[in-house]
């Protein structure tokens, strides 16, 4: 069984304009709590409990978040490790900060929310890799998994324009193979190092799987999404 989870929380969101002038995304508050207690707090429910929570941007008033609420978590700051986001930067930079795990894992994005069911869904021991995907009539705004059976085939971003209504929701299962094909990408257009390219790159091997979630998800990235959450939290026993 699966007990160890990544979690990807190193970048401000500037998306969120004032909202992040001074701490993460991560802790903006909806209902009274940081939003990334809801994703932490669903991730106990899975039964997962070894957490590795990689911080850039104000680490330090995550690492008191913890404190205060109580959670357990190995924090690695991305920028101590790797040098500041000037020098590298990208999804694909919390995965070498944690190259040293040995075993199977999952991995995820702290400004994303996924339920219990889904997240439980990807504790799947066997020797392939995973990536969730969700049925999104809005395919052009979240990279497309492009499917080869039950194998995955490519990763297109979404600057690539959509191959259809299957998107990526940066939920993954790995098992160490990922760190051998994190050092083998380049920089992609936009001068970062993406995940999604050494997912690519597994997938070339017929080393990966999709999982499609049935359940909720969202992407917790505008303003906007504040006032949505808080209504899904309402509507539905705070996220349960």
């Amino acid at each position: 069984m699966i007990r160890k989870v990544v979690i990807a929380a190193a970048g401000q969101g500037t998306r969120m304009s004032q909202l992040t002038k001074d701490k993460s995304k991560h802790l903006i508050e909806v209902n009274g709590k940081p939003f990334l207690s809801y994703v932490l707090d669903n991730l106990l429910k899975a039964d997962y409990d070894n957490f590795y929570l990689v911080v850039g941007y104000e680490g330090r008033l995550v690492e008191q978040f913890l404190k205060e609420y109580g959670y357990k978590a190995q924090v690695i700051n991305q920028f101590e490790v790797l040098g500041p986001k000037e020098k590298i930067y990208g999804t694909a930079c919390p995965l070498m900060c944690v190259k040293d795990i040995k075993e199977q894992f999952i991995y995820l994005c702290g400004d994303n929310f996924y339920s219990v069911e889904d997240l439980r869904g990807m504790n799947i021991d066997d020797d392939y890799n995973y990536v969730a995907g969700a049925e999104s009539i809005n395919s052009g705004s979240f990279g497309a998994l492009v499917e080869e059976g039950e194998f995955l085939k490519e990763i297109k971003e979404k600057t690539q324009g959509s191959a259809g209504s299957l998107v990526n929701i940066s939920l993954y299962k790995f098992t160490s193979e990922i760190f051998e094909k994190i050092y083998q990408i380049e920089k992609s257009p936009r001068g970062e190092y993406e995940i999604t390219d050494a997912v690519s790159l597994l997938a070339k091997g017929k080393k990966v799987k999709i999982k499609r979630i049935s359940d909720f998800w969202m992407d917790f990235g505008k303003p906007e999404d504040v006032e949505k959450f808080s209504k899904y939290l309402n509507e539905n026993n705070s996220g349960k």
